[in-house]
């Protein structure tokens, strides 16, 4: 019964570790937003500046399982390339050894300290009390450590128990036991943290110890392959590789464990120190190595997975050079209009395609796409922000201004094809299923919304035939006609599809407004002939990214 109580204690010490770990990253993830995302998506070319970004980022977040993920999602995005994201998760490893030299150097008698800070922290009016929250279960991951600590003491009085862990176990089960148990809680730290509590107790020999944490570092590559589904292929070289690198790393060091594995008892140090260590030369090690033989290693995955397409075309990023004066920043603004007009078309056929089939591979689609503009998006502000310098008096200013309105109003759009997407999760999610009727209704809204794009598209690429007040005119009268449909649809209490036809025609009403406003800014944005013209009198067309 005693030794029931033991195990239950420290299941339950191991399930509040994951959960503080889960939720610090959680926090932190919050407070730096799509920062964080952005930081992580200006990794150099450089590989080892990405392996010490990432290593910075893991150490950090404590979760070298959400740095991989994260940076699979923007390498999907098309925001990171293959190979710039190698020497993230290579860093990533080198990050989770700041959580073993705290526990073994038992830094983890603050934590009761840290907490009791987070919570007054969180509870003071300003903006300190943004960072409570993770100060506070910064706290609680070590604290939790320390009640796995102390659960766990009443197992030293078990001769049997202690004798089975002190003796010498196969490296080869002893690595497959670290896998398989980071795997199922999906985390390196917690498989790390348990061994070094276990050494410092005298439950386990560093002999049994080290290859558990090897085999750690395998299993945390779950988390990244589990990710990778639906995903394009660079996503999925960027795991591949993760799991590679990860089990190349062990193979590397696995003959000096079958050989001098034996020795490793005979170490002066204390057990739990000298596995924090051996933790860390064996992540360094293994990453340096990597990030030597970057360019082979990459030409070998790329070699195993192919060199297929990414599912959809990503547009240019903006980007402002050293010598960019204000015409070529123009030039470029104007020409990147019509191909981000062009994917919100995109964007919005898919989105309508989803809620008229049902299809999730669509929606899927969708969703990928919403999330790519979303950060497009916040790399125009940071460029809106640059391009000022450019700016050279008061009408180029005002040119400036009028062109930002412009791809204001484009992600205006874009909020609005979300709220589409949403109203789709929503009907997921509580099951709601259109009838003929209303698939008829969505479809001709979304097909008068579609040909009101391409004439827009047209008349920005400033053709005489664009035909926009007659399209936006008629979808007008499509959206009143769904909406008198609607009132008769909503009298009948068994039509829960009518409450999502009215979001769509919400919505869709909403969109087209916003198309209106950006089309009727063409002229304020449209070329000047007297500045684009060269030397020799001829007009000079914009420049593209």
């Amino acid at each position: 019964m005693e030794y029931l109580h033991v195990v239950m204690a420290g299941l339950t010490a191991i399930i509040l570790f994951i959960f503080g770990l889960e939720n610090f990253s959680s926090e932190i993830e919050r407070l730096s937003g799509e920062r964080f995302r952005r930081f992580l998506s200006r990794a150099t070319r450089i590989p080892l500046v990405g392996l010490l970004i990432g290593a910075l980022v893991t150490a950090v977040i404590q979760s070298s399982s959400a740095t991989s993920v994260i940076t699979i999602s923007l390498v999907n995005a098309g925001v990171l390339s293959f190979k710039n994201s190698v020497g993230i998760i290579f860093g990533s490893n080198v990050g989770t050894t700041v959580t073993a030299q705290l526990v073994a150097f038992k830094l983890t008698a603050f934590a009761p300290a840290i907490i009791i800070i987070g919570f007054i922290l969180s509870l003071v009016r300003s903006r300190a009390a943004l960072f409570g929250k993770s100060i506070f279960y910064f706290g609680f991951v070590f604290f939790s450590l320390n009640l796995i600590s102390d659960s766990l003491q009443p197992l030293q009085q078990e001769p049997a128990l202690v004798k089975y862990l002190l003796q010498p176990q196969s490296p080869l089960l002893a690595i497959l036991v670290g896998c398989a148990f980071t795997a199922m809680v999906q985390s390196s730290s917690v498989t790390t943290g348990l061994a070094i509590i276990f050494a410092q107790q005298g439950l386990l020999s560093l002999e049994n110890a080290v290859p558990i944490v090897m085999g750690a570092n395998i299993g945390t590559t779950a988390t990244a392959l589990i990710a990778i589904f639906n995903m394009d292929l660079a996503a999925k070289k960027t795991a591949l590789s993760h799991f590679l690198f990860n089990v190349s790393g062990v193979l590397i060091f696995l003959p000096a464990l079958l050989v001098f594995g034996h020795r490793l008892n005979e170490i002066d140090t204390e057990p739990a120190i000298a596995l924090a260590n051996i933790h860390l030369v064996f992540n360094l090690v293994t990453s340096l190595i990597f990030i030597a033989l970057v360019n082979p290693f990459t030409r070998l995955v790329d070699a195993l997975v192919g060199e297929g397409k990414m599912d959809f075309e990503r547009l240019e990023l903006p980007k402002l050079g050293e010598g960019d004066d204000f015409d070529a920043v123009r030039g470029r603004l104007r020409a990147n209009l019509a191909p981000l007009l062009g994917f919100l078309q995109e964007n919005y056929n898919l989105v309508t395609l989803s809620i008229e089939s049902g299809y999730r591979s669509i929606f899927e689609a969708s969703h990928k796409r919403i999330q790519y503009i979303e950060f497009l998006e916040q790399e125009y502000r940071a460029y809106f922000s640059r391009v000022v310098t450019s700016i050279g008096d008061e009408r180029e200013s005002r040119e400036l201004l009028a062109l930002i309105t412009r791809y204001d109003y484009l992600f205006q759009v874009h909020d609005s094809i979300e709220d589409l997407f949403n109203t789709k999760k929503t009907m997921k999610t509580q099951y709601v299923e259109l009838k003929s009727d209303v698939v008829l209704m969505v479809r001709e809204i979304s097909s008068h919304t579609l040909g009101l794009f391409d004439e827009i598209r047209k008349s920005l690429l400033r053709d005489e035939t664009a035909e926009v007040k007659q399209k936006a005119t008629s979808l007008q009268a499509v959206i009143d006609d769904s909406n008198r449909e609607l009132l008769s649809l909503m009298a009948h209490p068994d039509r829960r599809d009518a409450g999502a036809l009215s979001n769509f025609v919400t919505y869709s009403l909403r969109l087209r407004d916003k198309l209106l406003s950006f089309d009727k800014l063409k002229e304020a944005t449209a070329p000047d002939p007297r500045r684009e013209t060269d030397t020799t009198g001829q007009n000079s067309g914009p420049t593209v990214m």
